[in-house]
Order: C-alpha cells, then structure tokens, then sequence
C-alpha cells in the first residue's frame, strides 16, 4: 500500500532554500529553466513543524555530532558527575560512530547520528549503570548498534531512514520518498540591490553603511511523495495504530511546513492552493511532475496555480484511462476548483476532511 501526496503551492518572492551561490535553487525540466526545493529542505521543514509531533505524540528526533553533550546533559541530570558523565559517553560515542574509535576535536563524532529521544535516554540509562572501563563500553556500543534496527523507531526515523556507512546494522530503509519541488512554469532569477544605513553615521556623511544584492523569485510548486504503508508499519515494528499517526502527522506537517531560507526578508508564508492524496493498494507510484513538462502559464482569465491545477487533473485522467489501477484520490482545493474535471468526484471541503479521508482508507489493525 502506497500513499501518495500531490500539492500545488505558489510562493510570493523569495529565497527558501539557497545554493552555494547565495541564490535560490534551481534546475531544467522541459527545456526550461524552473525554480527547485530541495527534497533534504522540505523534509527537514515536515520534521520540525510541530502539527508532526502533535499527531504522532512523539518526540522529534536529533541528527547531530553532539551525541556526547546530549548523552552528558542526560546522565548529570540522573545525579552523575560531569567529568565522569563525560568521560563515559566520550568513550560510547567513539566506539558507536566510528569503527576506528575516532572523533572531532572539539567532542563531536566524526559523522551525523540520527537518534530519537527514546534511544539517547536508554543509552545514557545503560551508561550508568555499567563501570567505566573502556572494553565494557566498547561492548555496549557493539550491542545497543546491533539491537537499534529490530526496535520501534520513532516516526520521524521510520519515515525517513538512516544510514551510518560505519554502522550498517543500525540502518533503517526509509518509508517515504520526497522529491524536489520545482516551478510549473518557466522562471527568471530576479536580484534585489539593497543598501544598509548606519545608524549612528554624521547627518553631514552620505553614503551606506554596506550594500548589496540578493537573489530570490517567485514561482508556483509542484511538491510530490509517496509513503510506503508497510514498510512503514514494519519500520514500526507492526505498530499500525503508530503508523496511522505518522501518516496523519505528515500530511498536515506537509500542508504547514514551510521552508524557513531569509523568510525575515520575504516573509513567503503561503499555504498549498491544491491537496491531492492518493491511497494505492496496485503497487504502483505516480509522480505527476510530467504535467508540467510543457510550462503552464498565466492570461488574463487564468492564474499560475489554476493552470496548474488544470494541467494536474488532465494529466491524472490521461494516466487513469491508459493505466489500470486501483487508486483511491482524495482532493483539497483551495483555489481553482473549476478547473477539475477528472478529480472532481473526489473532492472534500477542507483541511480536516481530507486527512481523515485518508486515514480511513488505511488498515484498521
């Protein structure tokens, strides 16, 4: 079982996830030139929005090289000494990050771990309780990274997965795919000149304090990923009630996120226009990107996003006419809701309706 998220959703001017360049990403799709966010962005926003957790009632997990500072915060707060916390998680993270025992001058390990609240909790538990002998350690660190796939994950690892190369019993295969979204339309880079006054510069001095340019557009997304249901579940250990609330919790997070790139100069807080969900049980996935190969654009009686939202739903009924499958659509619209003709029936009312129609298609047990 598959569960698939399409949203249409366009973006006042702004710089939401940059390059190395400073500029807001982009690539060619059709021939053109399109604006991009990244997928690792828009995952990131969907983990941190807080409608994630709230559904899911579980804490966030870290990815950090800080595994030591937490684990010491953890173990001081259970009543050891800091030194002697200390000297024990250096020695556990060592051994858990790296086979060679390495890390980073300044306390980190060498690579990100991906680590709920749930397992840094346990390791600092195990921590205490053993001596501080260094085989012992290195023990624990063998056993806790050999146990970490067969136990419940946390949601946001389920959904996601991890991978540690030094460590490839704790990796964990994600159960959601998320691509880049990326403009339905051709778009131009624009590039703001700003200058800065100095405040306390002599009325008699003229000039700026400092001057520049940032880039930034606008444009409107096409945003795709698709869940796989068990795989979910397994990642779950079985947990399907958990499963559920992960799903839920994504498709709202989803609905919310927004990615956070210089929105204190743009203030870019646009939600979706258009919500389209689709449970499968044929094994199949449909990325509807391909709606826009040929660019849509706006006239005088149509918008960017209702053209979008118009080519989705003819390209959704040219692949349902050709194609045998079972999908099960489920449509939000906000704007350009007469533009649907194949995915009319499957409309709902709201934001509320729309995840519940979801959930209810998905196993009970």
């Amino acid at each position: 079982m598959f569960v698939e998220l399409h949203l249409i959703q366009n973006f006042a001017p702004s710089n939401l996830n940059r390059d190395d360049t400073n500029n807001p990403k982009d690539c060619e799709f059709g021939g053109v030139r399109r604006a991009r966010i990244s997928s690792q962005c828009i995952k990131r926003a969907i983990r941190f929005d807080p409608h994630f957790q709230q559904e899911t009632g579980v804490s966030v997990s870290h990815r950090t090289k800080l595994m030591i500072d937490e684990l010491v915060k953890l173990m001081t707060a259970s009543g050891m000494e800091k030194e002697e916390a200390q000297k024990r998680a250096q020695l556990f993270a060592k051994h858990y990050s790296s086979k060679k025992g390495n890390l980073e001058k300044d306390n980190r390990t060498v690579v990100m771990l991906f680590l709920s609240q749930v397992e840094l909790q346990e390791i600092a538990a195990r921590l205490i309780d053993i001596s501080d002998n260094e085989k012992e350690i290195k023990e624990l660190a063998n056993e806790i990274a050999k146990n970490n796939k067969n136990r419940p994950g946390a949601p946001d690892i389920a959904m996601f997965g991890r991978m540690l190369a030094d460590r490839p019993e704790t990796n964990l295969d994600a159960a959601c795919q998320v691509a880049h979204a990326i403009s339905t339309h051709r778009v131009n880079m624009d590039l703001d000149f700003f200058t800065a006054v100095d405040d306390l510069q002599p009325k008699e001095e003229t000039g700026a304090g400092m001057m520049g340019v940032s880039g930034f557009n606008s444009a409107c997304f096409y945003r795709y990923a698709a869940i796989d249901f068990d795989q979910l579940v397994a990642n779950l250990n079985g947990d399907v009630d958990l499963a559920k609330k992960t799903v839920q919790g994504f498709l709202y997070a989803s609905v919310f996120a927004v990615p956070t790139g210089k929105q204190n100069s743009h203030a870019a807080q646009n939600p979706p226009s258009f919500l389209l969900a689709v449970v499968r049980r044929d094994g199949l996935c449909w990325s509807l990107a391909n709606a826009f190969e040929k660019p849509v654009y706006a006239t005088t009686q149509k918008s960017l996003t209702e053209a979008s939202i118009e080519a989705l739903d003819q390209y959704w009924g040219k692949l349902k006419d050709f194609y045998t499958n079972e999908a099960l659509p489920v449509v939000a619209c906000l704007d350009g809701e007469s533009g649907l003709t194949h995915l009319k029936e499957a409309q709902v009312d709201s934001l509320n309706k729309w995840v519940e129609a979801v959930a209810q298609q998905l196993p009970q047990e």
